[in-house]
């Protein structure tokens, strides 16, 4: 039978010291028999006023260094996660109850300050676990160790803290007495395998007693109650305040969790108060917004991979790539496939080229359809979401990748960028790319202008009627990926409108946090010509007004014209053409017999 982890949540509000707080968790462990997990956690604490999204960048340096201890530590989980919030220790107490952790370690404000946004009095009081809250000078020096507790629930907890901090010092008890004739218990509780060296015990002043005896020790350890009454008057609050604002040690107060009392004292659940939408968008932004950098470790991706058994896929959207296929093909398959097995399919997915894509990719080894072939029982009809759709049936993986294959600045970041976020982040379904679109004119490459449907269509329709998709960069880029169970259950748009339909039906179904973006940095395309532009914004148009009719239960595209008048102005012509532009909306592919069947799909 497996032993469940003993689970260690840090949360830090630096990085500096990473090492030496997964060093101390590890010492915390229960039982030599029972592993130990340990999650860190990064709070990024803006100022009220300041928009959330500020903290974009500084909350990518943290991950990094989360990233960086996580690879080196056998004990430190895989996920990590920066909160960028105006209390981002909410969203940390939030996760130790949906992740039923054992013990939240804390860098520590202080007794009067706000740790995380929040004060000491909510974290020990809303905590559902063991809480150990460290001061922020350094501890890592050799030195004994004072340990003042009254005894009860604590006191299990605080000496295992003082053991971890100790080391091999040793570790002086201050046995606070109601009276002076009080004899010392503690030597009997503690037993003759403690680490406690002598026991020391005091029943007038207290705080002086402590700060006297700290002159001989490198750090305090002191117990807190479940709910502290008042850190500004007499009793336990004060003496903690009182010593943390004399002393220059360390100072680490523990509050052992009882399941009674937390019942007993019933906490009112924290829950966020009513925030607007942009707070929100402003905080996804921050968390969820990544950089392809961050996942150029290909081995510890694929450690990442191979850790939780998923199988990931590739599918090559083409019509007419000759000039750039076997590129992207070769590049793709050399870093990602030959050299470290991150994909384990990679398929074409042609729309009826005539000229040599197929070809191409055949004397490279990609296994390549025709769209209008694949499930040829349901027909077949123009357009790149119809041959995303498809290349569900036709790969096997359990999460899929789409790259557009007219990409002349080919990396293998397109690819391992947008897989980052998903084998990182178990919450995330589906992950969009964003890059600088230079846009050739003429014969000279301008570093900006590309994207001209994103910001003159895509974003002002979000913001008008989906806000909480208003931070998406590039809402109708080529590159993206998800996990086949969500892409599985959501329509696809057969033409220009495939990636809004995608965007707003998964974000339906799983949420602003459901979602994460990357930063591929830069990609160079062939520009489609303004014509083409057009066309692409009418069908746009169409998605936008089909899930419009969806939400609030109207019809207006049954009485829209869906036909276009192409201005056409040429040397020798100038005229009006007419072009049918009009998304067929797939159904969700799970619902698709042959497909349930070639999956083993019941019911």
């Amino acid at each position: 039978m497996t032993t469940a982890p003993y689970r260690i949540v840090i949360a830090l509000s630096a990085v500096e010291r990473l090492e030496a707080w997964v060093t101390f968790a590890e010492k915390m462990a229960a039982a030599p028999s029972i592993p130990i997990e340990i999650h860190l956690r990064a709070m990024l604490t803006m100022p009220e006023g300041v928009s959330l999204s500020e903290g974009t960048l500084q909350a990518r340096h943290m991950r990094d260094a989360l990233d960086t201890l996580a690879k080196a530590r056998e004990s430190v989980h895989d996920e990590t996660r920066v909160y960028v919030d105006y209390k981002p220790m909410l969203s940390v107490i939030e996760e130790i109850e949906e992740r039923a952790a054992d013990l939240l370690l804390v860098e520590w404000a202080g007794a009067l300050a706000l740790t995380g946004g929040v004060s000491t009095d909510t974290i020990l009081r809303q905590t559902p676990c063991d809480v150990v809250l460290i001061s922020r000078q350094p501890w890592q020096s050799a030195g004994n160790v004072l340990l003042s507790l009254r005894g009860g629930p604590n006191l299990s907890l605080g000496t295992r803290v003082a053991s971890a901090l100790a080391d091999d010092a040793q570790i002086t008890l201050l046995h606070v007495a109601s009276s002076p004739y009080e004899s010392q218990p503690y030597s009997v509780m503690f037993g003759t395998g403690s680490r406690i060296a002598r026991t020391v015990t005091v029943s007038g002043d207290i705080t002086q007693a402590i700060l006297t005896e700290s002159a001989v020790h490198k750090a305090i350890v002191m117990g807190a109650a479940f709910q502290q009454p008042d850190w500004r008057v007499s009793g336990t609050s004060a003496i903690v305040r009182n010593v943390f604002e004399q002393t220059t040690l360390p100072v680490v107060l523990v509050r052992a969790h009882t399941p009674e009392e937390f019942a007993f004292h019933a906490p009112r659940p924290l829950r966020r108060t009513a925030e607007p939408l942009s707070v929100r968008v402003d905080r996804w932004f921050a968390e969820n917004t990544y950089h392809s950098d961050e996942f150029a470790d290909l081995h510890a991706l694929l450690a990442l991979k191979e850790k939780q058994g998923v199988t990931i896929g590739l599918a090559l959207p083409a019509l007419n790539e000759e000039a750039t296929v076997g590129s992207v093909i070769s590049t793709v398959k050399s870093a990602l496939m030959d050299a470290v097995p991150l994909l384990d399919q990679i398929v074409l997915i042609d729309s009826d080229s005539t000229d040599n894509t197929v070809a191409i990719a055949q004397s490279l080894g990609i296994p390549t359809y025709k769209h209008p072939e694949i499930l040829p029982e349901v027909g077949s009809y123009r357009g790149k979401g119809e041959a995303l759709w498809k290349s569900l049936y036709v790969l096997d993986t359990d999460i899929i990748a789409w790259i557009d294959t007219d990409i002349t600045n080919i990396h293998p970041r397109f690819v391992y960028g947008l897989l980052g976020p998903l084998l990182k982040r178990a919450n995330v379904q589906y992950v969009k790319g964003f890059y600088q679109r230079p846009i050739k004119v003429g014969d000279q490459l301008q570093a900006f202008g590309g994207g001209r449907v994103t910001e003159l269509v895509a974003r002002p329709l979000l913001n008008l009627f989906y806000p909480e998709l208003s931070g998406i960069v590039q809402p109708l880029s080529g590159e993206y990926a998800g996990r086949r169970s969500a892409l599985e259950r959501v329509p696809f748009f057969s033409g220009y409108g495939v990636e809004t339909g995608l965007l707003i039906d998964l974000h339906e179904q799983h949420g602003l946090e459901g979602i994460a973006q990357v930063d591929l940095e830069q990609r160079v395309h062939h520009n489609q010509p303004l014509v083409g532009l057009s066309k692409m914004s009418f069908a746009i148009h169409q998605v936008f007004i089909s899930r419009l009719e969806r939400r609030y239960g109207v019809e207006l595209l049954d009485k829209a014209n869906r036909s276009m008048k192409l201005i056409v102005h040429e040397p020798d012509r100038f005229s009006l053409d007419i072009a049918q532009i009009s998304d067929v909306e797939r159904p969700p592919m799970i619902t698709v017999p042959a497909y349930r069947e070639r999956f083993g799909i019941q019911g």
